[in-house]
């Protein structure tokens, strides 16, 4: 009986360390799967509200991106009517903004170096940080020119669909990998309050 106990706890163990890379999915960019960074599996972080498709009308062409602040939702346009629905962090107040930008810079696994504004704010934040898990950019950033805003993942999950950040546009790690496989530099980025 003992032997039976041993070997099932072993058969166990050893099927929750075997899960096949396969069962995850794997990320355009790099080949990687979405949760491998580092050499080591993490948590996929659990966004507010899934991503979905959803009706979308309005006088937006395809192949752009509405963000409504009040809403705390971001939409990448298809086109036909509809649009991907991402939940996100929006400025606390003080810090909302509206208007329309342009994609001008894309970065994986981005470096964070806090601008000057935000290190009168917080003296106690680094003035450094290198891409990675527990950089507060996340796992992409798509930069936002003439302003220092950016779209990027996050490394506080519990934040998105808050009013939380200093204007940027925060996301769940895998929606800002979804998104960032979807668009390009140039991308036209609208901001509504």
């Amino acid at each position: 009986m003992r032997r039976i106990a041993t070997t099932l706890a072993g058969l166990v163990c050893a099927a929750a360390f075997a899960a096949p890379a396969a069962a995850y999915e794997v990320d355009p960019m790099t080949g990687q799967p979405f949760n491998y960074y580092y050499g080591q599996y993490y948590r996929p972080q659990a966004s507010a509200m899934p991503r979905s498709v959803v009706p979308f009308s309005g006088r937006f062409g395809p192949g752009m991106i509405v963000i409504s602040t009040t809403e705390r939702r971001l939409y990448y346009t298809l086109g036909n009517g509809q649009a991907i629905q991402y939940a996100v962090g929006v400025g606390r107040p003080g810090f909302e903004w509206a208007g329309t930008k342009t994609i001008t810079m894309k970065r994986e696994w981005p470096d964070w170096r806090p601008p000057a504004q935000m290190l009168r704010r917080r003296p106690d934040l680094p003035r450094y940080m290198s891409g990675g898990m527990a950089n507060p950019l996340g796992a992409r950033a798509m930069y936002l020119g003439g302003s220092l805003y950016r779209i990027h993942g996050s490394n506080e999950p519990e934040t998105i669909g808050q009013a939380v950040s200093s204007g940027c546009i925060r996301m769940a790690n895998e929606d800002v990998i979804d998104l960032y496989s979807r668009t390009r530099v140039g991308t036209r980025v609208v901001v509504m309050r």
